[in-house]
């Protein structure tokens, strides 16, 4: 049963709670044993109960070998477990000090080095970044305006550069270096100026492997030697690494990335030169230290990477609500940052009242199980934040259902999506989407059960239908 759920079935908001003691070890135990038994879906809908799930089930849904949680109760680490397969070919188990790739989570805690430089007077987060580099220089462009590239820019996304994420190389491909990278001479575009710098938001990984070559020059050290001595050591971050590619003493501890076909990953995972953007390899319990140290910081304790007054610098919202480095929630009430790299999702969230998860799989259909378990634990914790979306199914006749029913052809692309009517309910289809029932929000929006994909259907003024499927648009044919 949902905490909260009352007769009238919708989500109340939940209270937040004050910092509490952890939980005792028996407490925890079956907090583990509720979230295995009871996953909760992403979305609910009114009227209807509400389906729990066992999480081997819900792993087996969206394919996932493996998946690796860490909880936050009470300002310190609650629990730490991981089920399911490190690596499925060799019958690995996965425990919670196997390592993940973190992905794009990479980038806050690369952003923490770049800042605790700021503190030591090596860098000044206002000022041409072009003034500290000595490898490599960021190329002027004629849409910077007089505006420069600055540090606090590159953390918080708003330097105008190029390039939103990577691919990285498989572990036999020859790797390029960090310069090549930013030159475009690997397997990404090069990283230049494109927008004015400060005028808006627009996330770019190529802006954190400037900050990766920044970091790096005025240090002159490698970047993952600066990252290990600066920030993990610090964080008692001792599984972790920023090492790429990741040393072969510590593949028997990393977990194997898989295709959401269920494949792995080519040669198991790929390398990251691009190693402040998405380089990290860490666990869950780990990423919790560093947002743990952040916020302990933050609240005014010392001796961690970051002093307090660079903690609540980085937790203050700019642009699109991102900090100088983290992802920052409504109202400030959490921190935090996704990530997804080839055959690898997870998530980390940090409340400022000393609650919250980080959550890896290993798995590019990782997603849907992450924001499965962040509902979860926001039900089981009582987080003001996370908890599935309702959403609220109007009725509509049979003859609206049918005038939207036909084959629709996707914009540039062969691709067709069939939507039909059966049993007085709306389907849809396409070759990249199995056949999912499709319910209405309003006469022309409709989600999917289950994932709420939603579907937007609309009539240009020729009278011709389209519908639009994330980011997607589809002309009905004739």
């Amino acid at each position: 049963m949902l905490r909260g759920w009352g007769p009238a079935p919708r989500w109340a908001p939940l209270a937040v709670c004050a910092l509490v003691a952890p939980v005792a070890a028996q407490d925890a135990a079956r907090q583990v044993e509720r979230v295995e038994q009871r996953v909760l879906p992403r979305l609910v809908i009114r009227g209807e109960p509400v389906v729990e799930a066992r999480l081997a089930d819900r792993m087996a849904h969206y394919g996932v070998p493996a998946v690796s949680v860490a909880v936050i109760d009470g300002g310190a680490i609650a629990w730490a477990r991981a089920w399911g397969l490190a690596d499925r070919e060799a019958g690995r188990a996965a425990t919670d000090t196997t390592l993940f790739q973190a992905a794009s989570i990479s980038k806050p805690v690369a952003a923490t080095a770049a800042l605790a430089l700021v503190e030591r007077g090596a860098l000044d987060l206002d000022t041409d970044v072009n003034r500290y580099l000595t490898s490599w220089q960021v190329p002027a462009a004629d849409v910077q305006a007089g505006e420069a590239v600055t540090l606090r820019r590159l953390l918080t996304h708003t330097a105008g550069l190029t390039v939103h994420g990577f691919p990285g190389y498989a572990r036999s491909a020859r790797v390029p270096s960090t310069v090549e990278v930013l030159d475009g001479k690997g397997n990404t575009a090069p990283v230049r100026i494109d927008l004015k710098p400060g005028s808006l938001w627009r996330y770019s990984g190529g802006g954190y492997t400037v900050v990766q070559l920044l970091v790096s020059d005025v240090a002159g050290r490698a970047f993952a030697d600066v990252m290990g001595e600066t920030v993990l050591e610090p964080a008692g971050m001792t599984s972790s690494t920023y090492e790429q590619p990741l040393p072969e003493p510590r593949w028997v501890a990393a977990a194997t990335g898989y295709r959401a076909s269920g494949d792995a990953v080519d040669q198991r995972w790929h390398v990251y030169p691009e190693q402040a953007a998405a380089g990290l390899w860490t666990t869950p319990s780990d990423l919790a230290r560093w947002g743990l140290a952040i916020l302990r910081a933050h609240d005014g304790a010392s001796g961690g990477p970051v002093s307090p007054a660079t903690a609540r610098a980085m937790l203050d919202p700019s642009l699109n609500n991102h900090g100088l480095g983290p992802g920052i929630g409504p109202a400030r009430r959490w921190f935090g940052h996704g990530g997804a790299n080839e055959g690898f999702r997870c998530r980390l969230v940090v409340f400022m009242d000393g609650r919250g998860a980080a959550i890896m799989t290993n798995s590019d259909r990782g997603d849907g199980l992450v924001a499965e378990l962040l509902g979860t634990l926001a039900d089981e914790y009582g987080w003001p934040d996370f908890a599935p979306t309702e959403k609220v199914v109007v009725p509509l006749t049979a003859d609206a259902l049918a005038a939207l029913a036909g084959r629709y052809r996707v914009d540039g692309s062969p691709i067709e999506l069939v939507v039909s009517v059966a049993d007085g309910k709306l389907y849809a289809e396409a070759p990249v989407l199995s056949r999912v029932e499709i319910l209405p929000e309003s006469a022309t929006v409709f989600f999917s059960r289950g994932d709420g994909i939603q579907f937007r259907f609309v009539r240009d003024p020729d009278g011709v239908m389209a519908v639009y499927v994330m980011g997607r648009r589809a002309v009905k044919q004739p």
